[in-house]
């Protein structure tokens, strides 16, 4: 594929001890063609997949890629103007374990999982600088956080707590300053991936306990400082859901289930409410685990997924009544790859 052809690119993390970004360029159909390993400088700990969502993001304006070194406790920053990435800075992320980590306009925040709690950073195109006032613990040593996420409009850091099956909030002030923190408990156990839409709905994933067979998702309005439970615990009949997404249009999301290889879809109502459409909108092999990390194009056309069990990622065509298409899957990748960004 020639670099003019490119529509986009898809960035993985490979979470090995010299930790690697693979970056894959997306052309028109959206098939996928690999354009090389980029190291981070930093190291990821070698284990089947990380912990989390958003251990690989790109930025709002998506000129940066950001990524979570697990095991040496730092974040990596490349520059992505084109869709190969080029490194620019490797920074402490302010606590041990970083696991996750969200952007918007610039205001960056890291969940640490080592030693629990949340760290805040300016991103400018050159990296990272940690921001006055903006770092917080969380609710105990016990803590298994799964991932961090700002509010569309900018006024709150939401975190998923696993652990303890609630919901964490921190207000944010005009400078990225964090507030005191609040606690909502989820409505089933387990509450892990999440995302938003643009009026303030947060879907949440729930992937109940290891190995009993049963995933959920709830959604939840953000107003006040806080959320509020709006549809709780909708069962897809599925296995262990973990990773969310939310369709551009706010009226779709999708969530993968890792020890069944399915996505599911959910419809978004306008209050918020969830609504599950299809438990196997898309399927790798049915039964098969190893689906984890998903993202969305910017233009919303594909959903791409990886499969760390097969070292592969997997990619659908998005109709528009939220139906998905299989496009291809693209192998080669280390069983221990995590995190997916689109662009």
């Amino acid at each position: 594929m020639s670099r003019g052809t490119m529509d986009g690119a898809v960035y993985v993390q490979t979470n090995e001890p010299e930790n690697r970004v693979v970056a894959l360029a997306r052309a028109a159909d959206g098939v996928l063609t690999e354009l090389g390993s980029y190291a981070t400088g930093g190291a990821g700990d070698g284990r089947p997949h990380v912990t989390s969502q958003g251990s690989v993001v790109l930025s709002g304006d998506g000129r940066h890629l950001l990524v979570t070194n697990v095991a040496s406790d730092d974040v990596s920053v490349f520059r992505v103007d084109g869709a190969e990435p080029e490194l620019i800075q490797t920074l402490g992320s302010g606590g041990a374990a970083p696991k996750s980590l969200a952007e918007r306009e610039g205001i960056v925040y890291v969940l640490n999982t080592g030693t629990p709690s949340v760290t805040g950073f300016r991103l400018s195109d050159v990296g990272l600088e940690p921001l006055m006032d903006a770092e917080r613990p969380l609710s105990a040593e016990n803590t298994e956080s799964a991932q961090v996420g700002i509010t569309p409009d900018g006024s709150m850091i939401v975190i998923t707590e696993r652990a303890t099956d609630s919901i964490i909030t921190f207000s944010i002030g005009s400078a990225g300053q964090l507030g005191e923190m609040r606690v909502t408990p989820s409505p089933g156990p387990t509450p892990y991936g999440f995302a938003f839409t643009s009026g303030g709905a947060l879907v949440v994933t729930e992937a109940f306990r290891a190995g009993k067979g049963e995933a959920a998702a709830s959604s939840y309005i953000v107003r006040d400082g806080g959320v509020r439970s709006v549809t709780p615990s909708v069962g897809n009949g599925r296995s262990e859901i973990c990773w969310a997404v939310v369709t551009a249009d706010d009226r779709f999301a999708f969530t993968t289930n890792f020890a069944d290889g399915a996505v599911s879809r959910y419809a978004i109502g306008m209050d918020g409410a969830l609504t599950l459409e299809d438990a196997t909108a898309g399927l790798t092999e049915d039964g098969r685990p190893g689906l984890r990390d998903e993202d969305l194009t910017r233009d919303g056309r594909f959903l791409y997924a990886v499969d760390a069990d097969s070292g592969s990622i997997f990619g659908w065509q998005v109709g528009q009544d939220g139906s998905l298409a299989p496009i291809g899957s693209w192998g080669g990748l280390p069983k221990t790859v995590a995190g997916l960004a689109a662009r």
